[in-house]
């Protein structure tokens, strides 16, 4: 019998551990097809992380993670490069730490492609690493919280 998934937010982790997941991965098909940004407010607790987590695996290629749902023959499964911030995970004590958080974020990401940054401004950092990783592919932006 498949177990509940009460406060799960990976869905790697839903599916791999064998609880229940309504199936809405037509929809987020829909929403990658027909738009480009998109800012989703809900109430606490209402799937918002484990959607960024789907859509994670999604733009990552992880096609057997899709298995059994409706995407699974209707999505190119090849990996986008990903810009992937929770801000679950900022110290949001001041604005200079809300800074350095985010750089701090930025520059895992810069290593984790094998990027070198070419400004220490926030604002450049963001748009430079953007545009860095778009000139191979389609970058996929995803924010949490």
């Amino acid at each position: 019998m498949k177990k509940l998934p009460i406060g799960m937010q990976d869905y790697k982790e839903l599916i791999t551990e064998n609880f229940v997941y309504v199936d809405k991965t037509k929809y987020l098909f829909d929403m990658i097809d027909s738009g480009k940004f998109y800012f989703i407010s809900r109430p606490r607790r209402f799937g918002k992380s484990l959607t960024v987590s789907a859509l994670y695996y999604l733009f990552k290629g992880e096609k057997e993670l899709f298995k059994d749902t409706w995407i699974y023959d209707k999505w190119e499964f090849k990996e986008y490069p990903i810009i992937k911030i929770s801000m679950v995970d900022i110290d949001a004590t001041s604005k200079e730490t809300i800074e350095e958080t985010l750089k701090e974020k930025l520059n895992k990401i810069y290593h984790d492609y094998g990027i070198v940054p070419i400004s220490n401004n926030l604002k450049m950092m963001f748009s430079g690493l953007i545009e860095e990783l778009s000139k191979k592919e389609k970058v996929a932006l995803l924010i949490d919280e």
